[in-house]
């Protein structure tokens, strides 16, 4: 039973990890910010993360990605990978000489967002994409756990990144990532955390495997699961790779209405949208037979209610309505996890609609769905 600090309403449906209700968010936003805020600065002083992306006056910007962080002397960035040394911009890791990450061979078919249209999952795009016209058994997925992130999710169900972008290890450059490209690697995932502090490391490994596998005529595709909180030339680097390889860009679309997407990340959604639109008016028309982009939201109970999914649909369809959408249940992580787990009732009713703007809308994670 959580409280919220702006009107002192209580429910199972408020968390005290966050400390607004839904409601104050909509309706009193500067209140319900500022104890929002706070709870962000907690959460992150617990991995000795700045409470948010720091403004000095005299500080360098790292300009990585759209924080744009201006970073003191003797001072890290939000990301917690970029420090200014006596005077001097210092990246420690997420250059192609190094990344901070962990990675795993996952058999293919994997649970993946794009799982009921993706190649690897489905067989769609056979033969260009996909090595069978079904799942590809037998073949694997190279994935890429990137351990730092643009935002400040309280609900993250990867929280864990943090603790690598506190340790700064295990560091591994993109060539020797990229040597990880076995012949029964069919495609490479980048996530996390989440690529967008890191792209040059993502895009300099994503390269170098594509030549590896061009070398022997492999089917490689490149494949991002992310925020989309990062520079627009990243974005359409990204999606360029994943076009022509076969491969898909899924953001996740955590919210539509801005003072709520800031409240539960920590930033502003502005620059996600964008690169979401960007993307789809660039790429999406023009290979049908795997959609290079997809949207997924994460039905947090309380927060992302049917109004934020109707909202987040309409957009999609301004950019296209045959783009492929996924509701995901949530399970109770983090600075959050006093909510309970996504109801079946509240995955039906924003199913529903989703359906009234798009024409590809699914749910994913039903095994999470409690049965009232």
């Amino acid at each position: 039973m959580g409280r919220c600090k702006v009107c002192g309403e209580e429910g199972s449906k408020i968390s005290s990890g966050l400390g607004a209700c839904l409601r104050c968010i909509r309706e009193k936003p500067e209140k319900a910010l500022n104890v929002t805020s706070a709870k962000h600065a907690e959460s992150r002083s617990l991995f000795g993360l700045p409470a948010e992306p720091p403004k000095a006056s005299d500080g360098i910007l790292c300009g990585l990605c759209p924080n744009n962080c201006r970073i003191g002397r003797g001072g890290k960035g939000f990301c917690g990978l970029v420090f200014n040394v006596d005077g001097q911009l210092r990246r420690v890791v997420g250059t192609p000489e190094g990344g901070v990450l962990e990675w795993y061979y996952d058999g293919l078919p994997t649970n993946c967002v794009a799982w009921w249209f993706c190649p690897g999952c489905t067989g769609s795009g056979f033969p260009k994409y996909a090595y069978m016209p079904s799942a590809e058994l037998g073949y694997v997925n190279l994935a890429v756990f990137y351990g730092a992130c643009s935002l400040d999710c309280l609900f993250c169900q990867n929280w864990h990144y943090r603790r690598l972008s506190q340790s700064l290890k295990p560091v591994l450059s993109a060539e020797e990532l990229a040597s990880k490209v076995k012949p029964n690697v069919s495609c490479i995932c980048f996530f996390g955390g989440d690529p967008s502090v890191q792209m040059p490391h993502a895009l300099k490994t994503s390269e170098l495997g594509l030549e590896k596998a061009a070398e022997t005529k492999r089917i490689l595709r490149i494949c991002w699961e992310t925020n989309g909180h990062m520079r627009e030339d990243y974005a359409l680097k990204a999606a360029e790779l994943s076009f022509v390889s076969g491969g898909v860009v899924k953001f996740d679309l955590k919210a539509f209405d801005n003072n709520l997407y800031r409240a539960l990340c920590g930033s502003s959604n502005k620059t996600c949208l964008e690169n979401f639109r960007t993307i789809g008016e660039k790429w999406f028309n023009r290979r049908p037979e795997v959609p290079v982009l997809t949207a997924s939201t994460l039905l947090v109970p309380g927060y992302v209610d049917v109004e934020e999914v109707e909202n987040i649909s309409k957009f999609i369809a301004s950019v296209d309505p045959n783009i492929p959408y996924t509701l995901l249940a949530y399970y109770p992580q983090y600075m959050m996890k006093d909510l309970p787990t996504t109801c079946r009732k509240q995955a039906q009713e924003t199913l529903k609609a989703a359906k009234k703007h798009l024409k590809n809308v699914n749910i994913g994670n039903i095994n999470l769905l409690q049965n009232i």
